[in-house]
């Protein structure tokens, strides 16, 4: 059986794609997924040639790709593209996976979210993503909040590919 992934990444534009290149470059696998698929195939093509990236082209086979419990994170346009990834999130996600908003949505959102996504007894943590295109490729600053469970399942990502002082 092939390996999953250690994370899960939604939304390939230039700060998702470099930040899945700084989780890969810290021993992570990352399964990917854009709304625009082609955008997968050419990111694995290019950039993610040769390395531990999974690309789906559903999210039914970006979840199942994913080691459980999941983390999935969306680097997509704050407002109602989050609340859609979430409702097409919730029916393939299991009690504890966590979903993981890095986009730079106002915090009255990400509570209202947090509360909704618990009550399907999944996890969820808001966090910015600092620092650019670079930062993300080198080192993010990263201020996540949420389900303070959430937190165990995600420090080590976090961590590792945040940067240090």
């Amino acid at each position: 059986m092939a390996k999953k992934a250690d994370i899960g990444l939604i939304g390939l534009a230039v700060m998702g794609e470099n930040l899945v290149l700084n989780m890969e470059s810290k021993g992570f696998t990352v399964a990917v997924f854009n709304r625009t698929v082609s955008k997968v195939d050419d990111f694995i093509a290019g950039r993610g040639a040769g390395k531990n990236f999974i690309g789906c082209h559903s999210i039914e086979e970006f979840c199942a790709n994913i080691e459980r419990p999941r983390k999935v994170m969306m680097l997509v346009k704050a407002g109602q593209a989050v609340d859609d990834f979430i409702e097409k999130l919730i029916p393939h996600l299991e009690p504890g996976d966590v979903i993981i908003d890095g986009g730079n949505s106002h915090f009255p959102d990400t509570i209202r979210r947090a509360a909704y996504v618990e009550s399907k007894g999944l996890l969820y943590i808001g966090t910015g993503v600092s620092g650019g295109e670079e930062g993300a490729l080198l080192g993010p600053a990263m201020m996540p909040g949420g389900s303070p469970a959430a937190w165990p399942l995600v420090k080590n990502i976090f961590q590792s590919i945040c940067a240090k002082t």
